[in-house]
C-alpha cells in the first residue's frame, strides 16, 4: 500500500476542536488518505477515510452543521493524524484496519472478530487426515468452509466420518498405533494406521470427501447407490449394508444444513436489523451449494447510523482479516457500494460482487437472514433490558451511589501458592467484556505459601496503579464503578487497604463469600463498615452475583491449569540430563506432546532426529523413574 505520514501529523498546541481543524486545513493535501482524531490523552476518537483529505476534514471546521454525536467528537478532539494513500480503495482498507486496531468510540466497530473454523484435508500424508482448523493456512492442505461455529464444524465432521471413515488423529498418534482405536470400533475410521484399508480404497474415500465438500454431493450419492445395488445383486450384503449406511449419513448431512441454495455456489448472505439504538448483522455462509450455518454480530456505536452505513462499516472490517467470497448478498443499499466492492476485490485478488437481490431464490435467502437478524436483535434487547434492571436492583440492594456501568471481578487460583494466577473479568450492561479480561502472574517469592490476602493485595495494587498512571482524571471508561471480590471480610480488608494506600476513593467494594457449608445460595456479602448481608436464595441479584463470581473463577482456574501444565511439561523434560532446548523441541515436534514422549519406547525415541540410542535410554529411564527400557 502506497502511504506515508503527512507532515502535519500531530498537533500538540492547546487548540480545540474546530479551531484545530481550521489551523490544519492549509497544510492538508487534496489526495486520498485516512485521518485520526485524538483526544486529550492521545486516545483515538475516530478514524475516517477521504477521497480528498482537505475537503473531507473541512467539514469538521463547521461543527454546527454536524449531527450531535459528531459535534461532541469535534469538541473532544485535541490532535489529528493523517496518512496519505495511493487511492481511495487503499484508504478504505487502511481505515477498516485501523478501526479494528483502535476500536474508536465514534466509529461503528465490529466487536466480535473471532476467526471462523474450517474443515481441513491434509494432503501431505499418504493417508490424508481430515480435521478442524482455525488460523493461518498451510501449503499442501485443502480447506472447506468457513463454518459459523465450532459446533457446526464438529457436527459436520462427525457426520462426514460416518460416511467417509478417514482418520482424524494427528500424525504423532497415527505413527505409534499398533492396533485400531475406538474410532475404528464405532466405524468412524478405516484404520489405515494398522493396514485395515488399502491405499487405493483410502484414496477413493478422499476423492469422495473432496467431491462432496466441493458441491458435487449428488454425483457422489448416485455412484454410491449404484455400487450398493451392484453389491446386493452380487450377494455381497455386508458391503451393500456399509454403502447403505454411508448414503444415509450423506442424507443426514444435507438434512441438517437446513435451507440450501441450488443455484448459489460461494456466497455470504449479510442482513442488518436496527432498533432502539442497537444493531444486529446476520451472516449466512454458503459454500459450494452447502449452507455452513450463520452467526450474529452486534456492532458497537451503531446508534445513530442508518442500516446501509452500518452494513458498509461491518463488511469492511469483517473481511479485513478473512477472504471474501466472490458474491456477497446484502439487505440494504450501501453508501459506497462500488468503492467497497473494489476494496474487497483488491483484498481477495479476484472480483467480488456486492448485490442486493430483488426477487427469486437470492431474495428468499436474504429474507431468511433478515428475519434471523430481527429475531436475534429482539432477544439481545430483551436480555439487555433485563440485565439493566438487575444492575439497578444490585445498586439499590447494596446502597451503591449509582448503577454500575463497569464491574471488575477478581479471583486468585493456586495450589499451595504454586503457579499463582490473579484473574480479572469485566462486566458491563451489555454482558461480559472478554477483551477487557486480564491475568496477573503473582510473584510469590516473598509471600507466605497460600497467603490469599497478600496475593489479592498484589493484584489490586498492580491493577489500580496502572489505572492511576494511564487515566488519573478518570476521563475514560476503564475505571470500575464496582469491584467484586471472591472472598470474605479478609479480602475486603485487603482491597480497602490497597485503595487507601493509593489514595483512591469513589470505587465501591463488595466481597462475596460462600456460606458456612459452602452451599450455593447461602453466600454472604461483605460491604465496608456494614454487617454481612445474606440474600434470599431465589433473589435475581444473587444469581447475577453468582454468574459474575463463577465467570471469574472459571477464568482464573483455566488460566492456572494452563500455566501449571506448561510448568509440568518444562519440569519433566528439562530435568533430563543432556536434554537442552534443541532436543526438547525435536521431541515435542516429533511426538506432539509431553505425554506422547512419556509413552514412547526407546526405539520410538531413537527415531527422533538428534536423539542417539544412549540419549533415548536416558530419556526413557528418567521418565519411567529408572525403569528398564
Amino acid at each position: 500500500m502506497a502511504s506515508r505520514e503527512h507532515g502535519a501529523s500531530a498537533v500538540t498546541a492547546p487548540a480545540r476542536g474546530a479551531e484545530l481543524v481550521r489551523r490544519l486545513l492549509p497544510t492538508l493535501p487534496e489526495s486520498p488518505g485516512v485521518y485520526r482524531m485524538l483526544g486529550a490523552r492521545g486516545e483515538v476518537l475516530y478514524v475516517g477515510k477521504a477521497k480528498s483529505l482537505r475537503r473531507r476534514v473541512a467539514a469538521y471546521a463547521r461543527p454546527e452543521g454536524l449531527p450531535a454525536r459528531l459535534r461532541r467528537m469535534v469538541a473532544l478532539t485535541r490532535a489529528m493524524e493523517f496518512v496519505t494513500t495511493g487511492s481511495e480503495v487503499e484508504a478504505l482498507l487502511l481505515e477498516a484496519n485501523l478501526i479494528k486496531r483502535f476500536r474508536p468510540p465514534f466509529n461503528i466497530v465490529l466487536r466480535d472478530d473471532k476467526s471462523f473454523p474450517y474443515i481441513v484435508l491434509d494432503l501431505r500424508h499418504e493417508f490424508p487426515r481430515i480435521g478442524k482448523h482455525r488460523g493461518a493456512r498451510e501449503p499442501g492442505c485443502e480447506y472447506f468452509g468457513p463454518f459459523a461455529s465450532a459446533g457446526a464444524v464438529n457436527e459436520a465432521l462427525n457426520a462426514l466420518l460416518r460416511a467417509f471413515p478417514l482418520r482424524n488423529c494427528p500424525d504423532s498418534v497415527y505413527a505409534h498405533r499398533s492396533r485400531p482405536c475406538l474410532q475404528y470400533q464405532i466405524k468412524r475410521c478405516s484404520a489405515p494406521c494398522v493396514g485395515r484399508i488399502s491405499r487405493e480404497d483410502y484414496a477413493r474415500l478422499v476423492r469422495d470427501v473432496r467431491a462432496f465438500l466441493s458441491g458435487r454431493s449428488d454425483s457422489v450419492k448416485a455412484r454410491l447407490q449404484r455400487e450398493m445395488h451392484a453389491a446386493a445383486e452380487a450377494l455381497a450384503f455386508e458391503r451393500a449394508a456399509a454403502l447403505r449406511d454411508r448414503i444415509r449419513a450423506l442424507a443426514h448431512i444435507q438434512a441438517r444444513q437446513g435451507i440450501h441454495a441450488r443455484h448459489l455456489r460461494d456466497a455470504d448472505v449479510v442482513a442488518v436489523a436496527r432498533e432502539a439504538g442497537a444493531a444486529c448483522v446476520q451472516v449466512f455462509f454458503y459454500r459450494d451449494g452447502h449452507n455452513w450455518g450463520n452467526r450474529a454480530h452486534y456492532p458497537a456505536h451503531a446508534g445513530e447510523a442508518e442500516e446501509g452505513e452500518i452494513l458498509g462499516a461491518f463488511l469492511a472490517q469483517f473481511y479485513d482479516s478473512r477472504p471474501p467470497p466472490p458474491l456477497v448478498l446484502v439487505s440494504h443499499e450501501l453508501p459506497e457500494a462500488e468503492l467497497l466492492a473494489q476494496a474487497l476485490s483488491a483484498r481477495a485478488g479476484r472480483r467480488v460482487q456486492l448485490v442486493r437481490p430483488r426477487r427469486g431464490e437470492r431474495r428468499q435467502l436474504l429474507e431468511l437472514a433478515l428475519d434471523n437478524a430481527k429475531s436475534a436483535l429482539a432477544r439481545q434487547l430483551g436480555e439487555r433490558e433485563r440485565h439493566g434492571r438487575l444492575l439497578a436492583e444490585l445498586a439499590r440492594r447494596f446502597d451503591l451511589p449509582r448503577t454500575p456501568r463497569r464491574i471488575e471481578v477478581f479471583d486468585n487460583s493456586h495450589i499451595h501458592g504454586r503457579h499463582a494466577i490473579g484473574a480479572m473479568v469485566v462486566a458491563t450492561p451489555e454482558g461480559f467484556e472478554r477483551r477487557a479480561y486480564r491475568l496477573f502472574r503473582i510473584d510469590t517469592t516473598e509471600l507466605a505459601p497460600g497467603d490469599d490476602y497478600a496475593m489479592m493485595r498484589q493484584v489490586l495494587r498492580r491493577r489500580f496503579t496502572k489505572l492511576l498512571r494511564e487515566d488519573p482524571a478518570r476521563a475514560g471508561d476503564g475505571w470500575p464503578d464496582l469491584v467484586l471480590l471472591d472472598g470474605g471480610a479478609g479480602q475486603l480488608a485487603a482491597a480497602r487497604g490497597v485503595l487507601a494506600e493509593l489514595g483512591i476513593d469513589g470505587v465501591a467494594l463488595l466481597a462475596m463469600a460462600k456460606g458456612p457449608e459452602r452451599e450455593r445460595g447461602e453466600e454472604r456479602f461483605f460491604l465496608p463498615d456494614r454487617p454481612p448481608l445474606v440474600l434470599d436464595r431465589h433473589d435475581p441479584v444473587l444469581y447475577l452475583c453468582q454468574r459474575l463470581r463463577d465467570e471469574a473463577h472459571r477464568f482464573a482456574v483455566d488460566s492456572h491449569r494452563r500455566r501449571r501444565s506448561r510448568g509440568l511439561v518444562r519440569s519433566r523434560l528439562d530435568e533430563i540430563p543432556g536434554i537442552g532446548p534443541k532436543r526438547k523441541r525435536a521431541l515435542l515436534h516429533h511426538f506432539g506432546s509431553a505425554r506422547a514422549v512419556e509413552e514412547a519406547s526407546v526405539k520410538d525415541l531413537e527415531a527422533v532426529p538428534g536423539i542417539s540410542r544412549r540419549v533415548a535410554r536416558t530419556i526413557y529411564a528418567h521418565l519411567h523413574e529408572g525403569g528398564s527400557p
